[in-house]
């Protein structure tokens, strides 16, 4: 663009702003990126943080969750046996079972704050959806 270009015209009523952005969409490996004209700062996505202990904390969670309902096995008790596991590991971890759906999706998705760990979920998690939103975004 020239460099008396306009970049962002505000409409006449005032209520609206365009704004010109000189891009490029390229295909790569299927995928859409956008390619920033030359000296412009180039922007990505943040990468995806997958914690694989924690996401094998909240499947072990489910499926305990699920072994429970169905009647595979009537206790904890039980269950950490047939686990040879500690009772008291299987009963925190299946408080992940009470995570909000939103945030069970943002750590399977690995879009969970950087000092979110399965230690700090099953020590104390409210059982409240909002709270433990608070307490994620307090872990940033």
């Amino acid at each position: 663009m020239p460099s008396e270009a306009k970049y962002a015209e505000l409409s006449p009523d005032g209520k609206s702003l365009t704004v010109h952005l000189p891009l490029t969409l390229r295909k790569r490996g299927g995928r859409k990126i956008i390619i920033s004209p030359a000296g412009a700062q180039q922007w990505t996505p943040a990468r995806p943080r997958i914690d694989s202990t924690l996401i094998r904390a909240l499947a072990r969670a489910f499926r305990w969750k699920h072994m429970l309902e169905t009647g595979e096995f009537a206790t904890v008790i039980e269950l950490a046996a047939a686990e040879r596991l500690d009772r008291s590991f299987v009963s925190h971890v299946l408080q992940l079972t009470l995570l909000a759906p939103d945030l069970v999706e943002a750590i399977l998705d690995g879009r969970q704050p950087v000092g979110v760990q399965l230690q700090a979920l099953v020590r104390g998690l409210p059982v409240e959806w909002e709270r433990q939103r608070e307490l994620m975004a307090s872990s940033c």
